[in-house]
């Protein structure tokens, strides 16, 4: 069971970064976040920081 609970946090770090992006590009409407530079900056990092934490999740796994 070691590192699920990273392996999940960091999926879903990347699955949220990803969605912050295109919103904040603009290739999805009808949110408030839509065309607003502040989300597609944000979601990289957010997809960065969810692959470090997948990462080390995989790492806790092998371990184990």
């Amino acid at each position: 069971m070691r590192g699920w609970l990273t392996l999940t946090l960091g999926l879903l770090a990347v699955v949220v970064g990803a969605v912050w992006t295109v919103q904040g590009l603009g290739y999805v409407g009808g949110s408030v976040m839509t065309d607003q530079r502040i989300w597609a900056v944000l979601g990289p990092v957010v997809i960065l920081i969810g692959l470090v934490v997948l990462w080390r999740g995989l790492q806790a796994r092998r371990r184990s």
